[in-house]
């Protein structure tokens, strides 16, 4: 994600000093049309990062759900045969051992998933921190970029002025 970032932050044309017919330099519009094409980038990347998650969660829940009920299937199947052979011992027994088993199938079911589902919110929450640090370098560094355009433009208005005083002075 970070790498497409950049990417496409690097395709994009740079901020752009223009050179006025007075020979001093200013900053154009393009800075504030970049930063909120930069902006609405980063939320569409963002968005689509989302959409992809949800996308895949959805995926894994409904193979979650599948494999439930393959599952399921099969307990049933299993705990029926379990009630044939059962049915020759005590019928309480029988019972017991049933829930026994579907407690235990149940319990080997959950504790791979909730190792799943804990993984990929911690992947999730680590790709946001990424994205957002990444976010506030960038703001960073536009401000810096706009303080030194500003800075430079005063710095050669100073200087026309006094080459113009020169100039004048010398009539």
């Amino acid at each position: 994600m970070l790498r497409e970032m950049m990417q496409t932050e690097q395709a994009q044309p740079q901020n752009q000093l223009v050179v006025q017919n007075s020979g001093s330099l200013s900053f154009s519009s393009h800075l504030s049309k970049e930063d909120e094409e930069m902006s609405r980038s980063a939320l569409s990347t963002f968005k689509a990062k989302e959409e992809e998650i949800e996308r895949k969660k959805m995926e894994v829940r409904e193979r979650v759900q599948l494999q439930l009920g393959r599952v399921e299937e099969e307990t049933r199947r299993l705990a029926l045969i379990r009630e044939e052979l059962e049915a020759l011992a005590d019928p309480m027994r029988k019972e017991v051992a049933v829930v026994r088993k579907k407690i235990d199938s149940v319990n080997k079911e959950l504790k791979p998933l909730g190792h799943t589902c804990q993984k990929k919110e911690r992947e999730y929450k680590e790709a946001l921190e990424a994205f957002n640090e990444k976010n506030r370098e960038k703001v960073q560094l536009i401000t810096r970029l706009m303080e030194l355009v500003s800075e430079s433009e005063r710095l050669r208005m100073k200087k026309l002025e006094e080459l113009s005083k020169n100039i004048d002075s010398m009539h």
